[in-house]
């Protein structure tokens, strides 16, 4: 069998990004196989290296965001074209690659559920910005190139967004979730429960919340601290943002600030989990976190919004309940509703049940049957 050259497009990587994860999860499925050559085009890449990996280093002058993206798109394109590689997926928005993954979504969607939150004035600087003028342009011409023979994204919503915006048929564009490692997640009992909490010195017996995404504005942080300050609930905040201290007034002035415990990034996100009754994440805006998938793994019921893909997840009432972002009235009543969290509950049982196929294995098979489909 002829050497199938695979290539994939990424501008950087970084090891905590749910894009990369994917990215490292095809290098693995791909590996296995001694007839696959692959490629990785990328501005700067961190990834541990491969023996069989060839870097293409990429990395033209950028004088703004514009430049960035543009100067990396054809350049990128420039150099796949020359390397005459069988299949090019792209982790950036590149007109003539044969494969997208669409993790970000779509931008023209994001920007209108973002500007539900700014004033009327903001909301069309937003729209005229030359920089979300030029990602909505590339998005499109992407979309409509001839070269495009698929595009993944990690979720239905997404999906549909996407036929909707853009006018795909529904067969081009497959949805393959992210995986979950359900052994490096999972649900702890009461005792351990309570020694992680010691550990941590949460309340021991307090009902407790967790929050889990950087980019707090995107994430929804704003309608999760106004939606505790109404209940007894206390909520972590894992993650950062460069306005940080603007949320730490929220809390203030809502004097709930006793019962908002930022923590910044963590490491073992397990036993953050562990230690909680469930996710709250009412984000503006999210294919499909990562977070969620976690959550649900250590048993988790998930209070999320209808703009985020991991609500489908979620069967209202039995594992979580989906609101509106910016509905905090809904969002303190589905914490208020939710059950007292119990070890092995049936809540707990198929908040994890939902997540447990999503392994490497079958994210391996969707992805190599989707190369084999392109090839042929």
């Amino acid at each position: 069998m002829d050497t199938i050259r695979f290539a994939i497009v990424r501008q950087k990587y970084r090891p905590d990004g749910g894009a990369e994860k994917f990215i490292a999860y095809t290098l693995e499925a791909l590996e296995t196989s001694e007839s696959i050559e692959l490629n990785i085009i990328a501005r700067k890449w961190q990834y541990k290296q491969k023996e069989r990996l060839t870097l293409h280093k990429c990395n033209p002058l950028q004088l703004d965001r514009i430049s960035r993206e543009r100067g990396f798109a054809n350049t990128a394109r420039a150099l796949w074209k020359r390397e005459n590689f069988n299949i090019v997926q792209s982790h950036e928005r590149i007109a003539g690659c044969d494969i997208y993954r669409a993790g970000d979504g779509v931008h023209q969607i994001w920007l209108e559920q973002r500007s539900r939150i700014l004033p009327k004035w903001h909301q069309k600087l937003l729209f005229l910005s030359p920089y979300h003028r030029y990602v909505i342009k590339a998005e499109q011409l992407m979309y409509q190139a001839p070269e495009l023979k698929a595009v993944i994204c990690n979720s239905r919503m997404v999906q549909k967004e996407i036929i909707d915006q853009f006018g795909l048929h529904k067969n081009k564009i497959h949805v393959i979730y992210n995986i979950i490692n359900t052994k490096e997640f999972f649900p702890a009992n009461e005792l351990q429960r309570l020694k992680i909490r010691k550990l941590f010195s949460l309340p021991l017996k307090a009902s407790i919340l967790i929050y889990v995404g950087s980019g707090f504005e995107r994430k929804g942080l704003k309608s999760a601290i106004y939606a505790i300050s109404k209940t007894h609930y206390y909520l972590i905040v894992v993650g950062r943002d460069k306005s940080e201290t603007k949320y730490h007034n929220i809390s203030k002035d809502l004097a709930c600030s006793n019962r908002i415990l930022f923590v910044g990034v963590q490491v073992n996100m397990c036993l953050w989990y562990q230690a909680a009754d469930g996710l709250l994440l009412p984000t503006l805006y999210d294919p499909c976190p990562n977070v969620i998938l976690e959550a649900m793994a250590c048993g988790l019921p998930i209070i999320t919004s209808a703009t985020c893909g991991g609500s489908e997840f979620i069967l209202p009432g039995k594992n979580g309940y989906i609101c509106d972002a910016l509905d905090v009235t809904s969002i303190v009543d589905a914490i208020m509703a939710l059950p007292p969290w119990t070890f092995n509950s049936s809540a707990s049982k198929y908040a994890r049940s939902q997540v447990m196929p999503l392994s490497s294995q079958y994210l391996s098979q969707q992805l190599l049957s989707l190369y084999k489909k392109i090839l042929n």
